[in-house]
């Protein structure tokens, strides 16, 4: 069995709203009502055969042969803080 450490930043603006990549690795539903709004999508690109991260504005940031890798990604480039 292997075990993976995950660092998770919560980051806190002033009007009191957080930030962070979403994980299952910490409970937040206790912290009140949630909303979320993704930052990036992950979708499978049928013609090339790959799956992509695009941001919210339409542009593709990583490109890569499986879903979990772009996952990978995510924690790795878009952690905030």
């Amino acid at each position: 069995m292997s075990s993976t450490i995950m660092n998770t930043t919560i980051s806190c603006t002033h009007d009191g709203s957080a930030h962070r990549l979403w994980t299952d690795a910490i409970s937040v539903h206790e912290l009140r009502r949630l909303e979320f709004i993704r930052a990036t999508t992950i979708e499978l690109n049928n013609a090339a055969q790959h799956w992509e991260v695009e941001d919210w504005r339409g542009r593709v940031r990583f490109i890569a042969k499986s879903r979990a890798a772009c996952l990978e990604w995510e924690q790795e480039n878009l952690q905030v803080g």
